[in-house]
Formats: C-alpha cells, sequence, structure tokens
C-alpha cells in the first residue's frame, strides 16, 4: 500500500506565505509525476502545480510567479511553496503522486487526505 501524507496547510493573512509538504510512503519502486490539486468549496478540484521526476514543472495561470513546487527524489516528498497569497487561494489541497509500487507493471493515482488552506483579507 502507498499512503500520501499532507502537512503545512493553516490560517495566513493576505500577501503572507505558506510551505506545504507531502511525504509517500509505502511500497514504492518508483514515483513519477507528483502535484498539488485545489478544490475550493462550490468547484472542480483543479491542478495548481506538478512537477516531474526529473525536475520539469507547470503551474496554473493563477498562481504562476507565486507558488514553487518542488522535489526531494530521495525522501518521496513533494512541497508547495506558496507566496503573495490571496483570498481566493483558499482551498483543501490535495498531493497527488503517480506511483510506481515494488512488484507491478503499472504506476497508479494516489491522493493525499487533503489540508485546509485558509486566506483571510
Amino acid at each position: 500500500q502507498v499512503q500520501l501524507v499532507e502537512s503545512g496547510g493553516g490560517l495566513v493573512q493576505a500577501g503572507g506565505s505558506l510551505r506545504l509538504s507531502c511525504a509517500a510512503s509505502g511500497s514504492i519502486f518508483r514515483i513519477n509525476a507528483m502535484g498539488w490539486y485545489r478544490q475550493a468549496p462550490g468547484k472542480q478540484r483543479e491542478l495548481v502545480a506538478a512537477i516531474t521526476s526529473g525536475g520539469s514543472t507547470n503551474y496554473s495561470d493563477s498562481v504562476k510567479g507565486r507558488f514553487t513546487i518542488s522535489r526531494d527524489n530521495a525522501k518521496n516528498t513533494v512541497y508547495l511553496q506558496m507566496n503573495s497569497l490571496k483570498p481566493e487561494d483558499t482551498a483543501v489541497y490535495y498531493c497527488n503522486a503517480d506511483v510506481l509500487r515494488v512488484g507491478a507493471r503499472v504506476g497508479y493515482d494516489y491522493w493525499g487526505q487533503g489540508t485546509q488552506v485558509t486566506v483571510s483579507t
């Protein structure tokens, strides 16, 4: 089994910063892409940022220049540094990873439990 555990969410004032972390554990052979998604009340879940195993990144237009995704492959961990936060960034943030388990032939998507980020005015 594979588990993703997120941490780092919380309440912050507009203009502030937060850093999210997501650590993967379990029977992992290799982790391919990792990413962060978010879901605000009444809205669909959307991609915020993603990073490949080689370090290539992509961001949604709404966070470009403010958020930075990174990963530590040795620790099976992905991070999301969020700066210049805005009230519209308020959402539950979910970690996602495409994981190839030991003994498996194909990778599967795994999700964290989500962490709340609230940005006040």
